[in-house]
This record gives structure tokens, sequence and C-alpha cells, in this order.
């Protein structure tokens, strides 16, 4: 197999990176790719994804990750793993013996470990400084869910049209399922036995990347998670938050003690971001130095300094992510910043995913159910065009359609974007710029 048919088949099938940005996975692997790392570690507390996917698909994932490597001729093929992960680990290094070009490397999985930044330095040493990006190293990461999809695409021709979602929190059966993609949140929570508290909140997501959805919602390619908290818990509580009453919060509570500076992941990389001066000046509208602002940009929006550092419980994130909006809004780009040094604490300053998972009172969640087998039955989809990041999709069905599960449904015009695909049998119903709705017809199952 060439680079450019490997590319092809993956954006053909819809395969895009799950772990963060939503790019098109074709797309990460350019001519200047020398090292794939394959992150295997927990992105989110409650979300084990990686692990149950490595726990029963490892022989293909590893097969598929190897073939990757060996297409594009990368100097390097990493599974990187957490090294707390023992039982995994004893798996993937069994299957990983009949792979000559893939290397297994362990490191401290603490949070956030779906951060590529800090994957970077943790498996190779390097830093991916403020000014540049993962590619610009030669490197490209990828989790365990997008190889599972690209395995699915290369070995058995199948594109991506369901979801493995985590569904956690207050619902009778926890687990992890396949969900078709445009199903409603209202179809998976009964699916599992529906809510156990009278006012569910939904969160799409995990509890730090996450945002808050409604029965209505639906799952796209990048829903990790369905989380169902009561609308009193301190997660969804710091979710709601407004941006006005946050900064009235920061002005009469923020003490500096710079808890969010010290703990911040990228600070602690050399990285100009400093959230304790950011709330000081933002609260105080402070404009004196617009440093203080504009360094907003080289934020990640981790969350660790809203959900974990902060003894005030304010909400820097929140705040960051509203001002660096507004620049990005206005056409302000990164400022030129030269490398700083790592803090020398950084080691001592990690925040382990049970730690994190303890904080935000999520312990009695922290199931670890393996993925169902079955794909949960729906009879109605809304399918969103806008999945990923890269280039617009282009609806190639009309109101009316008959379509088969797989079918092509929108195509695409670069290799920055990806096909989208029918994920359940029936009629198309709805046609428009922003999505598509099909549903069964009647439930027959002859024209499957």
């Amino acid at each position: 197999m060439e680079r450019n048919e490997l590319r092809s088949i993956l954006q053909n099938s819809g395969v895009i990176c799950t772990g963060g940005v939503n790019l098109s996975a074709a797309s990460k692997l350019e001519e200047q790719t020398k090292t794939i790392i394959l992150n295997c570690a927990q992105y989110e507390p409650l979300l084990k994804v990686q692990t149950q996917l490595l726990n029963g698909y490892a022989q293909e994932i590893l097969r598929t990750f190897s073939l990757i490597g060996a297409t594009i001729k990368a100097e390097q093929v990493i599974v990187a793993m957490d090294e707390k992960d023992k039982d995994t680990i004893e798996i993937v290094e069994s299957i990983a013996r009949d792979y000559p070009n893939i290397t297994l490397r362990l490191f401290d999985g603490c949070y956030p470990a779906g951060d590529e930044v800090i994957l970077v330095y943790e498996i190779t040493g390097q830093v991916v400084g403020p000014n540049e990006k993962v590619s610009d190293l030669g490197i490209s990461v990828f989790n365990v869910e997008t190889i599972y999809n690209a395995y699915q695409a290369i070995c058995l021709q199948k594109p991506v049209s369901e979801k493995i979602v985590s569904v956690r929190g207050e619902v009778k059966h926890p687990m992890t399922i396949k969900v078709p993609l445009g199903t409603r949140v209202e179809d998976v929570i009964n699916y599992v036995g529906g809510s156990t508290c009278e006012k569910p909140t939904y969160i799409m997501g995990g509890p730090m990347w996450g945002s808050i959805g409604n029965c209505v919602s639906t799952i796209t390619k990048s829903t990790d998670a369905v989380l169902v908290l009561p609308e009193e818990h301190c997660v969804v509580q710091k979710k709601k938050g407004k941006t006005s009453n946050e900064l009235k919060r920061a002005a009469t509570s923020c003490c500096q003690c710079m808890r969010c500076t010290d703990l911040c992941p990228r600070n602690l990389l050399g990285y100009p971001i400093e959230p304790h001066a950011f709330i000081r000046a933002a609260s105080y509208q402070d404009f004196h130095n617009t440093d203080t602002f504009i360094n907003t940009m080289f934020c990640s929006t981790c969350g660790l300094c809203e959900m974990y550092a902060c003894i005030q419980e304010l909400s820097p994130r929140t705040l960051i992510s509203e001002y660096k909006a507004g620049l990005l809004a206005n056409g302000i780009e990164k400022p030129e910043v030269e490398k700083k040094e790592i803090d020398k604490d950084r080691e001592y300053r990690k925040i382990s995913m049970e730690r994190l998972t303890g904080r935000l009172d999520l312990l009695k969640y922290d199931l670890g159910e393996t993925i169902s087998q079955e794909t949960i039955p729906t009879k109605k989809v809304k399918i969103m065009l806008k999945q990923q990041s890269g280039s617009a999709v282009h609806v190639v069905v009309r109101d009316g359609d008959i379509v088969k599960k797989g079918q092509v449904i929108a195509t695409t015009g670069d290799a920055t974007g990806v096909y989208l695909h029918a994920s359940i049998c029936g009629v198309v119903c709805e046609t428009n710029e922003k999505f598509i709705i099909i549903e069964t017809l009647g439930g027959r199952a002859d024209y499957e």
C-alpha cells in the first residue's frame, strides 16, 4: 500500500482523530511525518475507551498501527501507555512482539494525557514550542479509537458510521456502547435503563472538556461520552457559570495564591500562560500589560485551573476561553515568544487521574466495564454535517432517497475533510446546510 492510497481510504471512510481537534486522520500522515505515536492513556476521568478497546482488539489495533507506520515509512512507531495500566500493558507487550517496527514506551499518564504537547514531551523528551505544532517536529499522535476505526476501514472496508460512547453517572446500567452517529441522547439514556435522578443534566463528553447538552443533543464522531449528573453536582454548576458572575467573584475572592499557574501543564513546560495574572487583570479591567491577555492564546483549555487548582472555586479556564475566542474572532494571532526553561518542579506538580476524579466527586461513577458488542437500535438519526475540522462537506443525497448503512451521504473536496456515511438504513427525510435526517422505513429490514 502507498501513502496516498492509505490517505484516500481513511478520508473516504470518514476516519477522524477523535482525541481532540477532530482533524482528518489522513491529514496527519504528511510527508514530513517521521514518528507516529499511539496514545493509549486515559484522556479524562471516568473515560476508559482506549483501554477497553485495547483489551478487546489489541491484535487488530497493533496490526493496523504497524501497517500505517510501514506505509508512510515512519522511523519510529511508538505505542505510549500509562505505566499504571499493568494488565493492558501485558496484553500489548505479548502482541507487539509480532511487529518489529513497534516500540512500547511507558509514561506517567497524569492529566491531561490527551494533550499532544504533554504526551510528546513525556514520550520523546522534545518540547513543542509555544509557536510550534506537533507536526513541526515530524510527529503525529493518534488515539486508540482512531486506529480502531482505521482498522475497520482498511481491513474490513467498513466506514465510520457509529461512535463508541461511555455512558456514566446517574444511569441504571452504566456501560460503554456503540451508537449510530446522529442518535439522540434520549435514546442512548433509555438504552442503558434511564436516569436515576430527578433532574438529570447531560454532559456531552468528559467532566473536564465536555459541555452541557440536552435530551435532543445528538451523537457525533467526537462524542466520547454522555455523563449524567444531578443538577446540583459541582461539575454541572461549574459548567453553568456565567462570565459576568465569574468576573465579579474573581474580583472579590482571588487571593493571587498562584495555584492555577503553578499547576498549569502548559506553564510547567515553559509556555507564557499565567492564569493568576490573567484573572487579576481581567477582573479589574487592567489593560496596561496586553501580553497578559494575548498570552491566553497559549492555553490548552484543559481546565485544571478551575476544576482542581483554585481554592476559591473560581473559573480561570472559562474566562480565558472567552477572551481567547474574542481575540481569534478579531484576527489576533499568537505572538512570537521564546521557549522558556521547563519548570524544575514539574514532576511534583502532576495531577493523577485518581486525584482529579476524587476532587470532582466522581469516584462512585468510576467503573470499568467492557465495550458492548451490539450497536444500539435507533429508528431516526440526525447526522450533523460539521463533525470535524477541515473543509466543508457536500451533501450527495436528496430528500426521499433510500440509503443503506455505510453509504456515502456527503463528500469533501480535500484531505482536510472526510466523507460522511449513513449510520442506519432508511429514507432521507431532510437535508440542509447543517444536517441530514434519516429514518427507518417502518422498522423494515428487507432493504439492508
